[in-house]
């Protein structure tokens, strides 16, 4: 006689277990840029997956072909492997609720690219004071911004967060609540900076300390886009083409590598949960070692030769 066994229904579809992973995304509490995310990745798959199909019909071949359709329609790596990711993430998670049986997927190799920075110059004209009696408050708060990106490494989105009451002026820390990994940070303020920040709060017209450190025209918080076209537009009028919030992120920390900085101390400014990933950042300026390297020879420092020309006579050639 045939036993009975649970069973998952079969016919739940490809849609449906979408739609079970955002809710799962939901009660952890993920933010929700990142729910988001996954809702526009879905809208993709459903691009090229009947959103009927049963989920017991997933399985590798299923993946495998849609990794190749992927490369057909788009031409940036980087952007398949983040459809991927998605995909892999959503039926990991069916998979461990049995609808799907288990099977290995990976992305595709890319290939990693140096880190853009801003160079030298782009940064003189960047960091250079406006003048206090002719700017506008926006432009003003522009180069304090632009100093502040420069000179913390902080995210975007931890920028737009921060709060007067976070700036400890009798420390030179700022307190920095809103990160990628929701695990705070406390980043060091150099004393530039804390002279930079206490001026601007002369002009911020805060009404209490918990209002935020960076707002719009009207005193309210900034928004990822208001943010993006302040700096800009800030950027165009500096004669500055190359734009980012981001960049500045790269740019503290390739400087800071460059100038001598501690790589462990570093990792804990940008809130790395590993070495390895500040590492990485590292491996990616090392194109900009080659002028420290000549600066710093050591064959020559152990030969003695201390930049000396040396020429040969012809009477001592044998």
């Amino acid at each position: 006689m045939h036993k009975l066994t649970l069973t998952k229904d079969t016919q739940i579809t490809f849609k449906q277990g979408c739609e079970m992973y955002i809710t799962n995304c939901k009660q952890r509490n993920l933010r929700e840029g990142t729910i988001n995310h996954y809702k526009q990745s879905y809208k993709q798959f459903y691009n090229y997956f009947n959103r009927d199909m049963p989920l017991c019909d997933f399985d590798e071949s299923t993946y495998n072909d849609y990794v190749v359709y992927l490369c057909d329609i788009l031409d940036n790596d980087v952007s398949i492997n983040a459809y991927l990711r998605d995909l892999i993430t959503t039926v990991h998670f069916l998979q461990n609720k049995g609808y799907i049986q288990p099977f290995k997927m990976q992305s595709i190799k890319v290939d990693k690219h140096n880190v853009q920075t801003y160079s030298d110059d782009e940064l003189r004209l960047l960091l250079e004071k406006p003048n206090i009696k002719k700017c506008s408050f926006i432009e003003f708060q522009s180069w304090v911004m632009t100093n502040f990106l420069f000179s913390t490494g902080v995210r975007q989105r931890s920028l737009m967060n921060i709060k007067i009451i976070d700036i400890d002026f009798y420390n030179n820390v700022v307190y920095v609540n809103v990160t990628k990994n929701r695990k705070p940070l406390i980043v060091p303020i150099n004393k530039t900076m804390v002279e930079i920040l206490k001026e601007f709060l002369l002009y911020r017209q805060n009404k209490n300390d918990n209002d935020y450190l960076f707002c719009n025209v009207f005193g309210e918080q900034l928004v990822k886009s208001t943010c993006y076209h302040m700096l800009y537009e800030y950027n165009k009028r500096r004669g500055v083409q190359t734009t980012g919030i981001h960049r500045y992120r790269h740019t503290f920390a390739k400087q800071w590598i460059l100038n001598g900085g501690n790589v462990v101390t570093l990792q804990k400014i940008l809130g790395h949960s590993s070495l390895a990933i500040t590492q990485n950042y590292i491996n990616l300026l090392v194109s900009d070692a080659v002028e420290e390297v000549n600066e710093i020879n050591l064959i020559d420092l152990f030969n003695g030769k201390h930049n000396k020309k040396i020429t040969m006579r012809k009477g001592d050639r044998k």
